[in-house]
């Protein structure tokens, strides 16, 4: 049983949008405002967060902002205003898809079952990360694509199992940079370029969950015909 939780500041959108969930048997729950999404996030199991953007107290940026120090939940952002520069911005901050009001409650259902579908194709069980094709042991930092053992470099290794933990996720070359190589580094992030390049050679056939988002960075993303 999925477990979704809605955050509008609008009595009747958080009303539509649990008729709509109730009717595909998910559990949910509710919030009003920023803040009170926050705590419950905080204090309560979530398979995906619906968020709206303006809302009272705090909006839903500095919402995605907060949530993302402690979790890696699905969000489906909420906005009146359909411009790009908020798409990218939610995006690059870690949101999982991005729906304008006024929505469809069927559209919205079917990117929520979307995202699930998405998230629920990473499984970290005793140190191994899966994805359709690979599987990660990071104990013995070993990758097998297809069954069979690869040589990943160092970074290239650290690199990929930083994109499965976060994936869906658009991770910046300069997150990724101080991550990866920390803070120290003094380079540009043309190496992380490079780095993706190698990596998505060392990967074959699989190359292609690693989306190049444009003037940002990347996301690992699991096809859905893999």
């Amino acid at each position: 049983m999925y477990n979704v939780l809605i955050v509008d500041d609008e009595e009747r959108i958080r009303d539509i949008i649990k008729e709509y969930l109730d009717f595909e048997g998910y559990t949910y729950d509710e919030a009003a405002d920023g803040m009170e999404a926050i705590e419950k996030i905080k204090n309560d199991e979530f398979d995906v967060v619906v968020l709206d953007i303006m809302m009272p107290k705090v909006d839903g940026f500095t919402v995605v902002r907060e949530v993302r120090k402690f979790s890696n939940v699905p969000v489906i952002m909420l906005s009146a205003r359909g411009e790009e520069y908020d798409k990218l911005f939610g995006f690059e901050m870690g949101v999982d898809d991005y729906i304008t009001k006024p929505f469809s409650p069927k559209e919205l259902v079917a990117r929520v079952k979307a995202v699930l579908k998405r998230s629920g194709a990473i499984a970290e069980k005793q140190g191994v990360l899966k994805i359709p094709g690979i599987e990660i042991d990071e104990t013995g930092r070993k990758v097998l694509v297809d069954g069979k053992q690869i040589t990943l470099t160092p970074k290239e290794f650290d690199i990929l199992v930083y994109m499965v933990k976060n994936q869906n996720i658009v991770l910046s070359r300069e997150k990724i940079l101080s991550t990866i190589w920390g803070y120290e580094f003094f380079g540009d992030d043309r190496t992380v370029d490079t780095h993706i390049k190698m990596l998505r050679n060392s990967i074959e056939p699989y190359r292609n969950y690693i989306k190049t988002i444009w003037s940002i960075g990347y996301k690992l993303e699991v096809d859905d015909n893999a």
